[in-house]
């Protein structure tokens, strides 16, 4: 609900969501709608090349969105098919390191 927050007092927003009809119920002004996993709404841990994309095609919705409740799906498929999806990451992502290296988590 920050997205609604930041909306109101004049900054606009998209969220990226992979529950886009959860998102509608509540209100978000505009979606970019994924089909990806859990936790990787922008690709693999490293892959930088489906990482801009997502990117690209998220913040594409500031000039195409032309209504409130705007919701577009993106046409980025995940690379692998549900039964064969890996879940959680075999390797953390680089944050995740550091907050576990600096003894924070």
């Amino acid at each position: 609900m920050v997205a609604r927050a930041i909306e109101k007092i004049g900054i606009p927003t998209v969220t990226l969501n992979m529950i886009w009809e959860f998102q509608r119920i509540v209100g978000m002004p505009r979606i970019a709608a994924i089909e990806h996993p859990f936790g990787r709404p922008f690709g693999d841990v490293g892959d930088k090349d489906t990482q801009g994309k997502v990117l690209l095609s998220t913040l594409k919705l500031f000039e195409e969105a032309d209504r409130a409740g705007y919701i577009k799906h993106l046409d980025l498929i995940w690379h692998q098919q549900p039964k064969e999806t890996i879940w959680h990451p075999t390797e953390p992502a680089p944050i995740i390191l550091k907050l576990k290296k600096a003894g924070l988590i």
